[in-house]
């Protein structure tokens, strides 16, 4: 049986064909490693929102605590009790 020797022309495309394969790995391969990047980043982010969250959660079922309702009023609303007094130090 004889073997018919395949022509330049068809090593060439076969060549080119490789080459454009390989390019085009390397391409995909890029893209996924700035993709894995961006997910990472995000992944962050969600795991920082999830922690946040927690916390308000902590701060809605104490809400009716009277001493949360205290510390809110005293620290963000400036109100006091009865017979406090505050007193502002002007000397700085």
């Amino acid at each position: 049986m004889k073997l018919k020797r395949s022509s330049f022309l068809s090593k060439l495309v076969v060549l080119i064909l490789l080459v454009f394969v390989a390019l085009t790995l390397l391409t995909v391969q890029g893209q996924i490693q700035t993709a894995q990047a961006t997910l990472e980043t995000y992944q962050a982010a969600v795991d920082q929102q999830k922690e946040t969250n927690a916390a308000l959660e902590g701060v809605i079922a104490n809400s009716d605590d009277p001493d949360t309702v205290l510390e809110v009023a005293k620290d963000k609303m400036g109100l006091l009790e009865d017979g406090e007094v505050v007193f502002y130090d002007t000397t700085n």
